[in-house]
């Protein structure tokens, strides 16, 4: 494609990029693309989506409106998207008539797990023993070998939504009548020592770059922390994640910022998770610790401008802020002591602009830099001890 320069003007108007989505993905993509010189358009039904209240124009549309579909190709120049969610059939609606990336195709493959396990098959990068269940009959033929497994919904799935661990054939049964008998993949439970993730970003040209491996802690399915320190994750282990989510994003053709989450087994193997097209929680800390963010790099792959290797200036801890935080002891609502926080060297607080805090809601996230590792852990557990988020 030819590059949309920033800053450019088309047919009298500034050049657009448009998102579809408008939570805090969104926000933080409409604010790198507004640094660079871009106007910037958002597509989302809800009239207060944090992207949608800092964006140039705001379509407060469903999804798959043919009309607000209409226009926001009419007002961009291009068009990515901030979750994977987002209905592949309208991505290849706008697809023809703007470039649109990721495109419809990577995430449709993203929406469906048995699609997902099938891509990263054929990609030759190892998943965890896998069967996908569709019927009665196939219920039935599973092997005992699969189990104790966690079974999820084929599609529509996050942050530990649409999962259930089994241990029994007949808790398989009673799981899958559970989430409605709705197309499932059984995933065989494994000795889990970590969780790491890989975000690379892929122009149409095929060039591709990518941040360092991130070193990832779940609570209740829910990403909590993501440390990015030198030394972390063993240099093979590291090398060997980076080249199978290259392989992952080559393997479809891929164009945006894509993020590849694995599972690191006690005996030094590992498997891939799942994939998302879109930028990450986990690289949230690439906004203060990285001399481009992933943010950036997905309006550089959106616009076709050249991509550079980011580099890390500064190990970074990140930690995730639920709407917990808002919330004492006793149950009511209170103002996080934010004074107390921002009293510590080397920290970035990220607010997503949600009117509302929700116990398990994504109301922002912590970055913290720092010239060493010891100091940015000792800054970081602080913080946490602060706002009553559990040490790490």
């Amino acid at each position: 494609m030819t590059p949309l320069l920033p800053g450019a003007v088309i047919d009298g108007q500034q050049v657009t990029l448009g998102v579809m989505g408008g939570g805090q993905l969104g926000r933080m993509f409409v604010h790198a693309a507004q640094a660079m010189g871009y106007a910037t358009a958002v597509l989302d039904p809800d009239p207060a989506s944090p992207a949608g209240l800092v964006s140039h124009h705001h379509i407060a549309t469903a999804y798959e409106d043919p009309q607000g579909l209409a226009q926001l190709a009419a007002c961009s120049a291009a068009i990515t998207t901030e979750f994977e969610n987002v209905p592949a059939p309208a991505l290849a609606a706008l697809a023809s008539t703007r470039p649109v990336a990721p495109g419809a195709a990577a995430v449709a493959i993203a929406q469906d797990r048995a699609q997902e396990k099938a891509h990263f098959d054929r990609c030759g990068v190892p998943c965890a023993p896998y069967a996908v269940i569709e019927t009665a009959e196939e219920l039935a033929a599973i092997s005992a070998d699969l189990l104790p497994g966690i079974l999820k919904t084929a599609r529509m799935g996050y942050d530990g939504k649409g999962q259930v661990r089994v241990a029994t054939q007949q808790a398989l049964q009673e799981a899958w009548g559970a989430l409605g008998q709705v197309p499932c993949v059984l995933e065989k439970m494994l000795p889990l020592a970590s969780e790491c993730s890989v975000i690379v970003a892929r122009g149409a040209d095929g060039a591709m770059v990518n941040f360092p491996v991130q070193h990832n802690l779940h609570r209740d399915g829910i990403l909590a922390v993501t440390q990015v320190i030198d030394g972390l994750v063993d240099p093979a282990l590291a090398a060997a994640l980076v080249a199978a989510a290259r392989a992952i994003a080559q393997g479809v053709d891929y164009v945006g910022v894509l993020c590849v989450e694995f599972f690191v087994l006690q005996d030094g193997r590992w498997v891939v998770n799942e994939m998302a097209p879109r930028p990450h929680n986990s690289g949230h800390y690439t906004l203060d610790a990285c001399d481009q963010s992933q943010f950036d790099l997905q309006v550089r792959t959106l616009a076709g401008l050249p991509l550079v290797a980011p580099r890390q200036h500064s190990p970074a801890i990140m930690l995730n802020l639920l709407g917990d935080v808002w919330f004492g002891a006793d149950g009511t609502e209170k103002s996080p002591p934010w004074d107390q926080v921002l009293a510590l060297p080397g920290v970035h607080l990220h607010l997503y602009g949600k009117l509302a805090a929700r116990r398990g809601r994504k109301m922002g996230h912590l970055n913290l830099i720092a010239a060493t590792a010891d100091e940015v852990r000792a800054n970081a557990l602080r913080a946490a001890a602060i706002l009553g988020i559990e040490a790490f």
